[in-house]
């Protein structure tokens, strides 16, 4: 496995300073963001597609610090009714496009989600089988997002990405084991998991557990950790405030070690050795808790400690 870092943390810095920054962490690989829900801070995604030079400059920036590109990431919500879909989808496709260009086989994306009816402007997140029409409105969704997904899958295949790696995340249609098998079993086995566990501790699942269902499917991994925060005993873990509101929120995003120790980690890295994995680790900081560069020496260290060991 080789550790490397979602760059989207380093968005004042150039590509320059973000891959010395890397370098100095001791990191292998970047994952760049393309846009969408991503602010692209190192990717001009027309300027690259549409001059060899600037591709050529940008991978070996990263060489001259040691450094490779382990996927692209779109992720976004191509499903999303109406333009705003459409321009997901687009820089979806240019992403796309750019893997093929740089040699690259995973993109790191989203399953997206759909409105809950004909005309809906907005997505609709269903979490409950109750009241008796969240099935319907699944049953919608899911017609909507398959033949939606074989078009996404056909797209890939003709830039020669081969693993399409999509985050279980809230207000997505595909959030856990059972809907990504749903998802898989229509559209092949291009369409993979970038297995985060931050997202999974606020849902309520095990990650541990969930790397041993997903054998063979993990195409990436984000670094990245949840602490439970005291608010969540009065307000449960369906929290709605922004992330900068930590102080009051029931959980957070924090630093790897700083909401599951060192011994856990060590056990998630053992999971995925069992399973097979040997790709990818992707370190996504988001604590807003601690400032960014302690976060990333604390996250990267602990990370180096595990794989030495």
């Amino acid at each position: 496995m080789k550790l490397g870092l979602v760059t989207d943390c380093l968005a004042d810095k150039t590509l320059k300073e973000a891959a010395q920054i890397c370098s100095s962490l001791g990191l292998e690989q970047v994952e760049l963001g393309c846009g969408n829900w991503s602010p692209a801070p190192h990717i001009d995604l027309d300027a690259l597609i549409s001059d060899t030079g600037k591709r050529r400059e940008l991978t070996d920036t990263l060489a001259a610090h040691g450094l490779s590109i382990s996927a692209l990431n779109c992720s976004g919500n191509p499903l999303f009714p109406g333009e705003k879909g459409a321009r997901d989808r687009a820089v979806m496709e240019k992403t796309f496009l750019l893997a093929e260009q740089l040699g690259l086989k995973t993109v790191v994306m989203m399953s997206g989600l759909p409105g809950g009816c004909p005309g809906d402007a907005m997505p609709n997140w269903v979490v409950s089988s109750w009241p008796p029409e969240t099935q319907e409105i699944l049953d919608y969704q899911w017609g909507v997002a398959i033949p939606a997904w074989e078009k996404i899958a056909e797209q890939a295949n003709r830039h020669g990405v081969e693993r399409l790696a999509l985050e279980f995340h809230g207000w997505q249609l595909v959030y856990n084991v059972e809907t990504f098998r749903r998802l898989r079993s229509a559209v092949g086995s291009i369409v993979g998991v970038n297995l985060d566990p931050s997202h999974l501790f606020w849902m309520g699942g095990d990650p541990l557990a969930i790397a041993r269902e997903l054998a063979g499917c993990i195409y990436h991994v984000h670094i990245k950790d949840v602490r439970l925060e005291p608010a969540a005993g009065a307000n449960t873990l369906l929290d709605t405030k922004g992330v900068l509101e930590f102080a009051a929120r029931s959980w957070n995003y924090v630093t790897p070690g700083s909401g599951h120790g060192e011994d856990w980690w060590r056990r998630f890295l053992a999971a995925l050795g069992d399973v097979g994995y040997d790709g990818p680790l992707s370190i996504e900081q988001e604590d807003y808790t601690i400032p960014t560069m302690d976060a990333l020496r604390q996250g990267a260290a602990l990370m180096r400690r595990i794989l030495a060991s």
